[in-house]
């Protein structure tokens, strides 16, 4: 009976980081505006746990949150799903080439993630005649590369609370 308890409390933790990316697309929490900056949550979270731990989200439900952030913002399909995508791949191939994983490392190789992501988030806006703001764009991509070491730590609390009790 503990064993299976243990099973579904691992199992839910390991579900957290879904459940808020799914959340946030949902709340079209994806872009967090504040008066002075924003920052996209979004990316932070797809590249940070498709860096750290793949198998939490998959491609096809990172796919599918982007379609719902762009219902709920109103902006043409698949804009969010190409850039989340992106930011997707470029995880993946940084996971297989650094040898050493540290916050700078990441942070580093976020950099292009972002830069490309936005391009293309942006190309899918231009090709569709939606008219885009370059300056929040811009900010929104400054403010989330400054923000990435602050949901790193928060992150990395979490996936240690997973592992400690995949272990236990």
């Amino acid at each position: 009976m503990a064993f299976l308890i243990k099973n579904y409390k691992l199992k839910f933790l390991e579900l957290i980081p879904a459940i808020i990316l799914l959340i946030i697309s949902l709340n079209g929490l994806s872009v967090v505006d504040l008066k002075f900056f924003s920052f996209s949550i979004h990316y932070i979270l797809i590249y940070y746990w498709v860096l750290k731990t793949p198998k939490i989200l998959g491609y096809g439900f990172i796919f599918f949150t982007g379609v719902i952030t762009d219902i709920v913002f109103g902006i043409p399909l698949g804009a969010t799903s190409l850039a989340s995508l992106f930011i997707a791949a470029v995880a993946a191939y940084v996971r297989v080439v650094i040898v050493n994983v540290s916050l700078i490392n990441d942070w580093v190789s976020f950099i292009p993630a972002l830069l490309i992501a936005n391009f293309i988030f942006f190309m899918a806006l231009y090709f569709s005649d939606y008219s885009v703001d370059y300056l929040s764009l811009l900010k929104n991509s400054f403010f989330t590369f400054i923000f990435y070491p602050v949901l790193w730590i928060i992150f990395g609390i979490l996936l240690k609370l997973i592992k400690s009790n995949s272990h236990a």
